[in-house]
């Protein structure tokens, strides 16, 4: 392809010098004419032909000079406008678009495509930067607004000790939150940093479902919930400490957000390569859009129930990280105040997937 572009461009710039030469020949040869007219003489033979060819060579000089100086000047404006985008984006001024006209297929139009999805990048990265951190100081805010409220009411001397235990409680709530928002940004950092210890291994996933329920029964015994477990005895090989977090975040939210007396389902389905594990409760439900947002970092579909229950909005997009990391995938289906379900699918090898990748 590139071969018979170059083979079209070199006929036409030979065509293109033909026209030419033939256009500066007629006007050379009209110009020696009249000029030989005004002087009153006429060579004949050589010197007639050799002052046709010099007035063909002036005007192609000449030509060649204004399209030569023409070209470096918007040679010289385009690289301007790059080295002026580079340096905008060099300080931190990522809305730069080159409007310049070129080629994709040449090297200079990839070169003005690379800039502008570069700057378009590089912004998307600033913004969720920003946003990542306007979360953070928002979350952290929050727990450490309560503390120093409660720890200045506690110094009052005529407190009750009733009023003292309880602002005590909240305080130590608070502060467990503090730690959890800490701990799980470090977690989430760790994951996404690309370092974060992958030691995959071949273990019973039933296993590891059964044993997750059971560690939490003392929340869903308090809420008087059932569990409807329909779990096949299968294998899978993968890291199963991070599973084991995917599990846990899941199977807490669906305790969480489901009301006293509920169910809650698990199940699995083996498909040729991968399998899937559906939790469904019979909790509040999602709308659409909390739908599309659930995986978000510090995103809360219940903001209320969240904070109240310790919720940092992390724990979903760990879950996310975590599945990204075994090449599975990770939706969610829900009515509002009827059901939500999580369909986890994983490779059951995701040492394969890995290596595939």
């Amino acid at each position: 392809m590139r071969k018979r572009r170059f083979l079209v461009r070199l006929a036409m710039v030979f065509c293109l010098f033909l026209i030419a030469n033939t256009v500066f020949a007629f006007i050379a040869y009209h110009a020696t004419t009249w000029l030989y007219a005004r002087l009153g003489t006429e060579p004949h033979g050589f010197w007639l032909q050799l002052g046709t060819v010099i007035g063909v060579f002036v005007l192609f000089a000449c030509s060649a000079a204004i399209i030569f100086l023409i070209g470096l000047n918007r040679q010289r404006n385009y690289w301007d406008k790059i080295v002026d985008a580079l340096s905008r984006m060099a300080k931190g001024d990522f809305d730069v678009q080159l409007d310049l006209k070129a080629d994709e297929k040449d090297q200079f139009g990839q070169l003005i495509h690379g800039i502008n999805h570069m700057a378009v990048e590089l912004g998307e990265l600033e913004r969720m930067r920003q946003e990542f951190i306007s979360n953070v100081s928002h979350e952290i805010q929050s727990p450490l607004t309560s503390i120093n409220g409660f720890a200045k009411a506690l110094k009052n001397i005529n407190l009750p000790e009733e009023k003292r235990q309880h602002y005590l409680d909240i305080i130590e709530v608070e502060s467990n939150r503090l730690s959890k928002i800490s701990d799980n940004l470090l977690k989430l950092t760790s994951l996404e940093s690309h370092h974060h210890p992958f030691e995959p291994k071949n273990y019973r996933l039933d296993k590891q479902l059964r044993t997750v329920v059971l560690a939490l029964e003392p929340n869903w015994l308090a809420k008087q919930l059932d569990f409807d477990l329909h779990l096949d005895n299968i294998s899978i090989t993968a890291d199963e400490d991070l599973m084991n977090q995917v599990w846990m975040n899941l199977l807490t939210n669906s305790i969480k957000f489901t009301p006293a007396k509920g169910t809650i389902t698990l199940s699995m389905k083996k498909q040729l390569d991968s399998i899937t594990v559906i939790i469904q409760d019979t909790g509040i439900g999602l709308t659409e859009e909390q739908q599309m947002h659930i995986f978000e970092r510090f995103y809360k579909a219940d903001q209320s129930r969240t904070s109240a229950n310790g919720g940092s909005g992390l724990g979903l997009a760990i879950v996310k990280k975590i599945i990204d990391m075994h090449h599975g995938t990770i939706a969610v289906e829900s009515k509002l105040a009827e059901f939500t379900s999580f369909l986890v699918t994983v490779p059951i090898d995701s040492t394969s997937a890995r290596a595939n990748d």
